[in-house]
């Protein structure tokens, strides 16, 4: 286990060292995520954070590369050499530093969206190319359908699952810390989920990049989880996505069993349903798919009345929820396990969301009554009855929109 402890070690240090240089350079070179009507910060906040998470996770890895081909043989556990010296290890580096770059790019030009669909099937063209690719894939009654002989199918799947893997990191990056940690959950995920399966090449090399991803996770959330110093910006989250779905194709879809494809969309099932929800939602409305807005889970569980951090935290338990479940279909043979996790993320996911929203609708219900009291009073040429600088129209958009508590005490203060 020492190789692991190696690999999230270092990263760990690595960001921790890293991400201050990374907010001095991106204030230098104007990488500022100002305030908008469609983002949650109120301050300018310095981006490129995923440069710092990138550099980690790339040291950590050539570290343990070269420390490996210099110590002796019998040192190394068996098979982890072979695996940091594939060529399938290469392509993943080369491929996700492309992403990288491609994201910082994005964050400091503001690329369109299909200059980064584009550069994203680009990458992960380049990962099927150093033989990263779902190459079988598992059917009900035990069926497995082998993509060798179907190449056009394996590289459509594999990009499709790449390009949804990054997208979807990239969506659910809205609050401070969210990414991050939604990323961090994964990788230990997976990380246990490999240490199960048993000892191939492949699975071992999806142990040691989800090390090195984990400890530069968990060290970007000293910077990164709210009050955020610095942002990942699309250099992390693009990076995260994509390095999450070659894992998950290493470590997990090269096995032939029927629920293996499942396991990496029930640990992510929140950010998977949040895009395909938005997907969905902007597809209605006739906007664009990449259209921006504040409709996402984590914008909803804002509105309910949660903090900044409570709706962090609630998806960390969501995610954590799903991934012991997910973890469970596949080695917990008493259904009786599964079936009291499946009750407790029912009951936390109505625990945290239910009670808001009976709340919240008593309480608007209630600042709705005060405005009909004020729109009756002032009546032209009557004494306004509102003191303050809060004016009725001011009030009338409060009311309007979901708020917290604090908001709520403020206005029920300035009504005379």
């Amino acid at each position: 286990m020492w190789v692991y402890g190696l690999a999230f070690g270092v990263s760990l240090v690595l960001v921790l060292v890293i991400t201050p240089l990374t907010r001095r350079l991106a204030t230098w070179l104007g990488a500022i995520d100002m305030p908008h009507d469609r983002k949650v910060h109120e301050n300018p906040t310095a981006t490129l954070g995923g440069l710092a998470i990138f550099i980690a996770v790339l040291i950590s890895l050539l570290a343990c590369k070269v420390l490996f081909s210099l110590l002796p043989i019998s040192s190394i556990p068996e098979g982890v050499a072979s695996a940091m010296s594939s060529p399938q290890l290469l392509g993943i580096i080369l491929a996700a530093t492309f992403i990288a770059l491609l994201g910082a790019i994005d964050d400091m030009r503001h690329l369109s969206p299909w200059m980064k669909i584009t550069g994203q099937v680009m990458a992960a063209l380049m990962l099927v190319s150093f033989g990263v690719e779902i190459t079988t894939l598992a059917l009900p009654r035990g069926n497995v359908l082998d993509l060798s002989a179907s190449p056009l199918l394996s590289i459509l799947l594999t990009i499709i699952w790449m390009v949804a893997f990054t997208n979807i990191i990239n969506l659910i990056d809205g609050l401070d810390g969210l990414a991050a940690g939604i990323v961090l959950i994964s990788s230990i995920a997976f990380f246990f989920y490999g240490s199960r399966i048993g000892a191939d090449s492949n699975t071992l090399q999806a142990m040691v990049i989800s090390a090195a991803v984990g400890g530069a996770c968990l060290g970007f959330l000293k910077y990164n989880f709210n009050p955020a110093s610095i942002f990942m910006g699309d250099s992390g989250s693009m990076f995260l996505g994509f390095i999450l779905g070659a894992i998950s194709i290493q470590g997990i879809l090269k096995r032939t069993a029927v629920a293996t494809m499942f396991t990496p969309i029930i640990i992510l099932a929140v950010p998977i349903l949040d895009t395909g929800l938005a997907i969905f939602r902007r597809a209605r409305s006739g906007k664009p798919f990449h259209y921006a807005d504040k409709e996402h889970i984590h914008h909803r569980l804002l509105y309910l009345g949660h903090s900044h951090r409570q709706t962090v935290l609630i998806i960390y338990l969501w995610t954590g929820l799903l991934t012991a479940i997910a973890l469970a279909m596949e080695f917990v043979a008493s259904k009786k396990v599964v079936l009291i996790l499946l009750g407790a993320g029912t009951l936390v996911f109505f625990a945290t969301t239910l009670p808001r929203i009976i709340m919240g609708g008593r309480m608007i219900e209630e600042e709705e009554n005060q405005l009909d009291a004020l729109e009756s009073a002032e009546a032209p040429g009557s004494i306004p009855i509102i003191q303050g600088e809060m004016k009725l129209e001011e009030l009338v958009k409060r009311a309007a929109s979901p708020k917290t508590e604090q908001d709520r005490e403020q206005s029920g203060n300035q009504i005379g």
